[in-house]
């Protein structure tokens, strides 16, 4: 995935997009002869999008009709572009790790938490003692609010974005401020300090953001951290950092390598992965905080997560597996709308944001009946959508889909 740097809305005063991709190619991977949907029944040579040993269904087929005019066939399931999830799931390794690990139901996870902080650390650089593993980083990111909420006070975050933490805060007696992104849809941080109050307990940053996948220029929010972690908690989400590849952006995972005592890293194996069903996440801190949020943390890791998460991190070859295919979606979806003049956020993660000029809800409605399912609505952006990339092909019939509704 190339990303531009610079501001990733796409011509947000003007009616056409700009080009993203440095004009890639978009590889046609469907045989133009008949086959059949299913799992059981591929006939078209080199069709087959999967990854050879897994379960995974094969991609939609691409049918001629009596006219002789091409055109991809509806599929016989609902394809899923509303979660930001991996449509690849699990790598083999991982797969052949969970099912090892069925026999090991019986244990408690315990004994793999030393192994697993181990290898999380060595792939970050960062010593043992500064992570803490929680049930997805969703369970990371409820530490982080309710950190913030055991004493009365405020949190400021961006607005939209991801939610768990906002409202875990809020739902304990926190006062959520919540900053609008600006006027390219991104992370305003100067709107964010000028929020922030003396009660301010912790500043959220989701980066990527979600549901606009645009990024906080590096240094800018290196200064930011810096100076707000002097006086409270500042919390990085990099759910999506692995498919960022953006010159502009960076981890902030050095600050707390070097000793910074208030900020937090979460990290998950939910994307990149395609663990979210086995709830695995990472949160990097001071070994000070760390021991704080292991103390107050609630939730119970399972066997096969773990075990699938360990063998998932160590095969780098699913990962970019995973990123290739993420890219050839991105390039498949984002290059429609450019052609169409249709305004959207230039990704920085496995999902785009794009204006549709319509009232969300009616949208989810119209393309559940051709079995896309697509964002929820994201107020105050009614009328834009959240777009998950699900398999290439199927992205392609999410472009046939959107071209016959909507032009």
């Amino acid at each position: 995935m190339e990303n531009q740097p610079g501001s990733q809305y796409s011509e947000l005063n003007n009616k056409t997009s700009q080009n993203i991709d440095g004009g890639h190619t978009v590889k046609t991977r469907i045989s133009r002869r008949n086959f059949l949907l299913g799992s059981s029944a591929v006939v078209a040579a080199g069709a087959m999008q999967g990854i050879p040993g897994t379960p995974f269904s094969p991609p939609i087929s691409l049918m001629k009709s009596a006219l002789g005019q091409a055109g991809i066939a509806m599929p016989d399931r609902v394809i899923r572009m509303n979660s930001n999830e991996n449509p690849w799931g699990p790598s083999r390794a991982a797969l052949r790790a969970i099912s090892a690990a069925v026999e090991e139901a019986n244990l408690y996870t315990y004994f793999l938490a030393g192994e697993m902080s181990e290898l999380i650390g060595g792939l970050n650089n960062i010593s043992p003692d500064h992570i803490s593993v929680g049930a997805g980083s969703a369970e990371l990111l409820k530490m982080g609010g309710l950190l913030a909420s055991m004493d009365e006070g405020s949190i400021v975050v961006a607005d939209p974005t991801f939610e768990d933490l906002p409202r875990y805060a809020g739902d304990n007696g926190s006062e959520v401020i919540r900053v609008p992104v600006n006027d390219k849809m991104e992370t305003d941080l100067e709107a964010m300090a000028s929020a922030i109050r003396r009660d301010t307990k912790l500043v959220y940053i989701c980066n990527p953001n979600n549901p606009i996948p645009t990024i906080v220029e590096k240094n800018a929010l290196r200064d930011f951290a810096l100076e707000i972690s002097r006086d409270r908690l500042v919390f990085i989400d990099e759910a999506y950092h692995e498919f960022v590849d953006n010159p502009e952006y960076s981890t902030m995972m050095d600050l707390v390598r070097d000793g910074h005592r208030n900020i937090i890293i979460a990290r998950t194996a939910s994307k990149i992965h395609g663990l979210a069903g086995l709830r695995v996440g990472f949160s990097f801190a001071h070994p000070d905080l760390a021991a704080e949020i292991n103390r107050r943390m609630t939730g119970t890791l399972n066997i096969m997560g773990m075990r699938a998460a360990l063998a998932s991190y160590r095969d780098q070859e699913h990962s970019s597996f995973v990123l290739r295919m993420n890219k050839e979606s991105l390039d498949i979806t984002q290059g429609y709308f450019r052609e169409a003049g249709i305004r959207h956020i230039n990704s920085n993660a496995n999902f785009t944001f794009v204006e549709t000029g319509h009232d969300i809800a009616e949208v989810q409605a119209r393309l559940l009946e051709h079995n896309i399912r697509v964002g929820r609505p994201f107020p105050p952006f009614r009328n834009w959508m959240r777009l998950s990339m699900a398999k290439p092909d199927e992205m392609r019939y999410f472009v046939q889909t959107y071209k016959k509704l909507y032009g």
